[in-house]
């Protein structure tokens, strides 16, 4: 997830490159750059770290020229650097690209360029965009771009500006947003509606498999194939804090609908058609997967919770023990490491204080550490031996939700890539958890597109003072989380438990009215749940279920029943944790509550 801006058009192009590029660093913060098209021809200045040092750095070596192109961004491919800082050209220096998305064939290209001739200066998957379009001009950018796009897999939105033809931009989009805006005797790109904001309303919104050929005074829309299509012009009547939010009321409510993104995201070029799943970037050899004797997994808060289920996860697919602790506790009870222990740190921020300690501490007692976070260039990415990225994005709300649901999906993707390399789990259940991964994100777009029933039980809850979660198996886990996250938000008392448990002395607590909230995902469990259900129900709970759709008996049996789609049994947690996310927002909006800044509470904890 990356931001996007350029201009075309008769104003000096550096001062709104930049102007858009600060509407869109909550898209993309590690490292920000610009190409200008100027007198002396298309010139670069790009460098690691915010916007603020690029508007330092232009101070002294300004770029004046009508036409350019800029991008601020949220590293997946090689570390934060200046060199690895879009935007990026060919080995001329006469084509440059800025990119959003990820390129999955692109070492594949970057060989076969390199035996070309081509010179390459990042370890960026983008690079190899503005050399294929080199390969392929011939006094044609737009012919060459097309050409470029067809040799390409995953998820891009690209913008070129060329020296040969400077009197043109071109946008490309294949499943990463990118909007053309429409001035008068001058054009815009975005990757989102804030960058152009300031300079016109009236927008394109291009689809996959289409194109933008701008000039100052034209906007040609086409598919990649070059045929020319009509789309609507869009007026839009937001102001700039809410387009900076997608035009959602709250970070944390954009977030949590751009979780059917971030699933794919995190997915691609990971999973084939069959039952493998492809993680090169851990580089964890077969021999040293086949002598993993113990798995420890240290994490804090919501990183935690996804650990627990990373946890019934990995030892149902692949039988070796694994451990779970909340990393501030993890040194102190002196736990029992070696050297064929894995220890897998899981944080979204790459900077926690005390899962950074924990994973030192495992270090130094011989264990290999894996690292699962959502930031390139991170303290515990750059100190483990081994890091499974997740590509959520940026996450600005305080309270996560993307960041852990893509956690979840890099749990799922971890454990069938051990359990394949082990053959503890045949190719056919392998095979069917994948198609079942592959459905999650469009899974989730059908939850979030009617939430009129989570809003009225959210209103209903707004007043009371206690609440509680209680599951079984993997819905105890999830329990775990949407208690976390009521609380953090609406300030309500939240507790989870086992339900199981209740008897043993949990059930005290229950009276006329107490709300409970009862995750029954788990099929083979359901009757015990519901056993349960009938307990809290006879000394007066009020029962919110959630379980899978068509499951009758819990109908009977609760006040309100919130559905899930019917997914394996091992991937519920990553679709019955939505409307509780959505439970949690409405709730602490019903009450008036800072939503995306609680109170007392941090982003990233770099404190132990």
């Amino acid at each position: 997830m990356c931001g996007i801006v350029g201009y075309i058009g008769s104003r000096d192009s550096q001062p709104i490159l930049l102007e858009g590029l600060k509407k869109l660093e909550y898209r993309g913060y590690d490292s920000a750059g610009v190409a200008v098209h100027t007198t002396q021809g298309l010139h670069i200045r790009k460098t690691k770290g915010r916007i603020r040092e690029l508007e330092a750095r232009l101070e002294h070596q300004p770029l004046q020229g009508f036409a350019g192109i800029g991008h601020t961004r949220w590293a997946t491919h090689g570390k934060p650097s200046d060199e690895n800082s879009h935007p990026h050209a060919d080995t001329t220096m006469k084509i440059s690209v800025v990119h959003n998305g990820i390129i999955e064939n692109h070492q594949q290209l970057k060989e076969e360029l390199e035996q070309l001739g081509h010179r390459f200066r990042s370890e960026t998957d983008t690079e190899v965009i503005s050399h294929l379009i080199a390969q392929y001009y011939e006094n044609d950018l737009v012919k060459a771009v097309q050409q470029a796009v067809g040799r390409i897999r995953g998820a891009y939105a690209i913008v070129v500006l060329s020296e040969h033809e400077p009197d043109k931009l071109i946008a490309v989009r294949w499943a990463s947003p990118l909007i053309i805006g429409v001035g008068e005797g001058e054009n815009f790109i975005g990757s989102d509606i804030p960058a152009i904001l300031e300079y016109t309303r009236d927008v394109y919104i291009l689809s996959d498999g289409e194109m933008a050929v701008i000039s100052r005074d034209s906007v040609e829309l086409m598919t990649l194939e070059g045929n020319f299509i009509a789309k609507q012009l869009l007026h839009i009547d937001w102001d700039i804090i809410m387009a900076e939010k997608g035009g959602y009321e709250h970070f944390m409510l954009k977030e949590i609908h751009e979780q059917p993104r971030a699933y794919r995201d995190t997915m691609l070029s990971r999973i084939g058609e069959g039952s493998e799943t492809t993680l090169s970037e851990i580089q964890l050899t077969p021999e040293r997967i086949k002598s993993i004797g113990s798995i420890h997994m240290v994490a804090c808060g919501t990183a935690y919770h996804a650990a627990l289920v990373g946890k019934a996860v990995i030892e149902r697919l692949t039988r070796i023990p694994v451990e779970v602790d909340v990393a501030s506790e993890y040194r102190y009870r002196q736990p029992v490491i070696k050297e064929n222990t894995l220890v897998i740190a899981v944080s979204q921020s790459g900077e926690t204080a005390d899962t950074l300690a924990a994973m030192r501490e495992a270090k130094l007692n011989g264990a290999q550490v894996l690292a699962i976070t959502n930031v390139v260039g991170s303290s515990v990415a750059r100190e483990a031996d081994h890091v499974l990225f997740t590509w959520a994005g940026p996450e600005i709300a305080v309270a996560s939700t993307k960041a852990y649901t893509s956690q979840l999906i890099a749990i799922y993707l971890l454990a069938l890539h051990l359990s394949q390399t082990l053959n503890t789990t045949d190719a056919l259940a392998r095979a069917e958890l994948i198609q079942g991964l592959k459905k999650l994100p469009e899974q989730v777009e059908s939850m979030l597109e009617d939430t009129r029933q989570v809003q009225r039980i959210a209103q209903e809850l707004s007043g009371v003072s206690d609440l509680f979660f209680i599951g079984r198996g993997l819905d105890q886990m999830v329990a775990l989380e949407a208690s976390l996250k009521l609380k953090e938000i609406s300030y309500i008392h939240s507790e989870a438990y086992a339900a199981g448990e209740l008897k043993h002395g949990s059930l005290a607590l229950i009276e006329d009215g107490t709300p409970v909230i009862a995750l029954a995902t788990q099929e083979h469990l359901l009757e015990k749940t519901i056993s349960n259900v009938k307990e809290v129900k006879a000394r007066g709970g009020h029962v919110i279920a959630v379980a899978l759709s068509g499951n009758m008996p819990i109908a009977g049996t609760a006040d309100d029943v919130l559905y899930v789609p019917r997914t394996h049994a091992l991937l519920t947690p990553a679709l019955s944790v939505v409307p509780l996310q959505l439970l949690a927002y409405y709730t602490a909006l019903a009450k008036g509550n800072d939503v995306d800044k609680p109170r007392n509470l941090a982003k990233s904890v770099t404190v132990e």
